[in-house]
């Protein structure tokens, strides 16, 4: 997996320890862990968090993410579906829109 920066570069002044944390600790050493669960499998299951949380602006960059570690449209789809009746037909709405900018209609 690529050395992640997004934390140094957006926060990293104003905020160093959790961009150290999200940099080094979130995704160095979970997101790193594949020998335990696949890049794939981890975007799925944080994309469903963020997700089920409304956090769509993370939804999103981790949507991208799950784009380039193998999650497919359809897979992507039968997620936001299969959530929709647990965390609220709104938020599959607004999922599905961020979904159809990444993969295409």
């Amino acid at each position: 997996m690529a050395k992640q920066t997004a934390g140094r570069d957006q926060l990293g002044e104003f905020a160093p320890k959790f961009a150290e944390l999200n940099d080094d600790v979130l995704f160095g050493d979970v997101w790193s862990r594949e020998d335990k669960l696949s890049p794939r499998d981890r975007s799925m299951i944080t994309c469903s968090s963020l997700l089920t949380q409304g956090a769509f602006p993370q939804l999103e960059a981790h949507m991208n993410m799950a784009k380039q570690n193998g999650v497919t449209k359809e897979e992507m789809v039968e997620v936001i579906t299969h959530l929709a009746f647990y965390t609220g037909w709104p938020k599959a709405w607004s999922a599905f829109n961020i979904a159809k900018e990444i993969y295409g209609e």
